[in-house]
C-alpha cells in the first residue's frame, strides 16, 4: 500500500504551507488543520495514510492526537513533529505508537526520507495483514472444522466465544476428534495469530525429557547439556501452547506446570534465572479427567485451572449426519495433495461408510478416504473400494427406523449434557423411555394390565411394580 493522503497538523500557517507545497509537488494529497481537536475531527471523516502531528498545538496536543489514532485507526502511520529536542518527548511519542519523528527546523529531505521508509513499511504491514486474513480464512471454523450437525454447532459456539480472549480450554474427546485442529482454530482466530503455535504431546515424549522440553535448560545442567536450550513454554512466547495427552503428564510435572499457570513465570532446569512467560494454554486429553482426579493420578487443583472452559468434541458416530461433507472435503483434500483426479462417492458407498462404527472417528474417515482414493480404478468410489468397512458390523440403524430416531434424539439431548458429572445415565433414559411406551401401551390395551403386560412381554406383577416406581395413573377397567 502506497501513501497517498497525508494530514498535516500544526498551529504555524508558515509550517502548514510549506510542507502542504512540497508534498503536493510530489503527487500526494494532503490536507492541513491548525490545532489538535480539527485533526482529530478530520481524522474521525476520514482515512489518512501518513499524519504529521506538531507536539504543541492549541486544544488537543500531538500527543492526544497520535493516541487517538492509534485507537480508531491503527492502520494510519504517524509522525510527530518537535520543536524541542528532549528525550522525553522522543520517548512518549515512540511508546505511544508513533512511526517516527522530526525535530525542528528539519530539511524537507529528512522528512522524505521518513515517508519513503513509511511507505515500505505501509506496504509489509498490507503484506502481513493480508497473510493474517488468509489465515483466519484458512482456519474459520466453518473452513477448516467441517459439520454442520447440532453437536457441532454446539462447539462452534463456545470456540466463538473463547476466540478472542485468552481464557485457558481444555478440549476433551476421543482420539481422532479433531482436538489439535480445534486448538489451532482458536489460535488462529485470536488476537495472538501472528505469534507462535506450539504443539506438545505429553504422551509421546518419555516422562524423563518432558520437562526438559517444557522449560529447557541451562548449558552443563546435566551430562551431555552442552548448550543452553528454551522449552517449549519460551518457544511459545506471546502465541499459544497446545498440550495435548495433558491426561498423561506425570503427577510431579503436574505441580511445576501449577505453578507455571499460577506465577506466569518459569525456571530452566539447572537455572537459577526466573523467566516471565507471556503463553496461552490450551489443554486436551482422551481421558476421562473427573476419574483421574479421583483416583489422584490427576491434581484436581491443577484440572480447576485448566478446566475454565470446557470443550467436548463428538465422536463421528455421534453426528453421522456430517459424514457426507467431511468425505467430500477429504475426497477435494485427496486431489491436491495427490495429483489425482476428481472422484466421485456413490450413494451405497456413502451409506456403507454412514454406517460403520469409526472407532478412529474422523481421523479414521480420512485415512479410509485417501486410501481408496488412491486405489480407485475409476473416478467414482463405490462399497468394493472399502473392503475393510463390514456393514453388518458395528453399523448405524436404518435412518428411519425407531432405533435410529432415538438415537438422534438421545445424540441432540446428550450434546447439551456434561456427561463428566453424571453417575445415573442410564437409570435416567431408561425411565425417560419405559415410562411413554407402557403410558402408550395401556392405551391401545384401554388400561388391561393383563392385555398390556402381554404386549410388553413381561410379567403382570412386574408390569405393575414399574407403573407405581413410574408414577403411572391408570384407570380402572372392568376387564383388568
Amino acid at each position: 500500500m502506497a501513501i497517498s493522503r497525508i494530514l498535516v497538523a500544526d498551529d504555524e500557517e508558515s509550517i502548514r504551507w510549506v510542507l502542504s507545497k512540497a508534498l503536493k509537488k510530489q503527487g500526494y494529497d494532503v490536507e492541513v488543520a491548525e490545532d489538535g481537536n480539527q485533526a482529530r475531527k478530520m481524522v474521525q471523516e476520514r482515512h489518512y495514510d501518513l499524519a504529521i502531528l506538531d507536539i504543541k498545538m492549541p486544544g488537543a496536543n500531538g500527543l492526544d492526537v497520535l493516541k487517538f489514532i492509534r485507537e480508531e485507526h491503527p492502520s494510519t502511520l504517524v509522525v510527530i513533529m518537535t520543536a524541542e529536542a528532549t528525550m522525553e518527548h522522543a520517548v512518549t511519542a515512540m511508546k505511544n505508537g508513533a512511526y517516527d519523528y522530526l525535530t525542528k527546523p528539519f530539511d524537507l529531505s529528512a522528512l522524505d526520507a521518513i515517508i519513503f521508509k513509511a511507505t515500505n513499511a505501509a506496504e509489509v504491514t498490507e503484506q502481513i495483514d493480508q497473510l493474517k486474513r488468509e489465515i483466519q480464512s484458512q482456519y474459520s471454523f466453518g473452513r477448516s472444522i467441517i459439520g454442520n450437525s447440532q453437536a457441532m454447532q454446539s462447539v462452534y459456539k463456545t470456540l466463538g466465544r473463547v476466540a478472542g480472549s485468552d481464557i485457558t480450554v481444555l478440549i476433551t474427546g476421543e482420539s481422532g476428534t479433531g482436538k489439535e485442529l480445534i486448538a489451532r482454530a482458536i489460535h488462529m482466530n485470536s488476537p495472538r495469530l501472528g505469534k507462535p503455535f506450539i504443539a506438545l504431546n505429553c504422551a509421546a515424549i518419555p516422562r524423563e525429557l518432558l520437562e526438559n522440553e517444557l522449560f529447557g535448560h541451562e548449558r552443563g545442567a546435566f551430562t551431555g547439556a552442552t548448550d543452553r536450550k528454551t522449552g517449549k513454554f519460551e518457544q511459545a512466547e506471546g502465541g499459544t501452547l497446545f498440550l495435548d495427552e495433558i491426561g498423561d503428564m506425570p503427577l510431579e510435572l503436574q505441580a511445576k506446570l501449577l505453578r507455571v499457570l499460577q506465577e506466569k513465570e518459569i525456571t530452566r532446569t539447572g537455572g537459577q534465572q526466573i523467566i516471565k512467560v507471556n503463553v496461552r494454554i490450551v489443554a486436551a486429553t482422551n481421558q476421562n479427567m473427573t476419574k483421574q482426579v479421583e483416583a489422584k493420578t490427576f491434581r484436581e487443583d491443577l484440572y480447576y485451572r485448566l478446566n475454565v472452559v470446557p470443550i467436548a468434541l463428538p465422536t463421528l458416530r455421534e453426528r453421522r449426519e456430517d459424514i457426507p461433507a467431511l468425505v467430500d472435503f477429504f475426497l477435494q483434500k485427496a486431489r491436491q495433495d495427490f495429483g489425482i483426479d476428481a472422484i466421485e462417492c456413490s450413494p451405497q458407498a456413502l451409506e456403507l461408510l454412514k454406517g460403520h462404527h469409526w472407532p478412529g472417528n474422523v481421523r479414521e474417515l480420512e485415512n479410509t478416504i485417501n486410501r481408496a482414493s488412491l486405489l480407485c480404478p475409476n473416478h467414482v468410489l463405490t462399497a468394493t473400494d472399502f473392503p475393510d468397512l463390514d456393514p453388518g458390523k458395528g453399523s448405524y440403524p436404518n435412518e428411519d427406523s425407531l432405533e435410529a430416531l432415538v438415537c438422534r434424539k438421545l445424540q441432540s439431548s446428550l450434546a447439551q449434557m456434561d456427561l463428566t458429572e453424571m453417575n445415573n445415565l442410564y437409570e435416567m433414559v431408561l425411565h425417560q423411555i419405559e415410562r411413554p411406551l407402557i403410558n402408550i401401551v395401556l392405551q391401545k390395551a384401554r388400561c388391561n394390565q393383563v392385555r398390556a403386560a402381554e404386549i410388553l412381554g413381561i410379567n403382570r406383577n412386574t408390569l405393575r411394580k414399574k407403573i407405581n416406581t413410574l408414577k403411572i395413573e391408570v384407570k380402572r377397567n372392568n376387564g383388568d
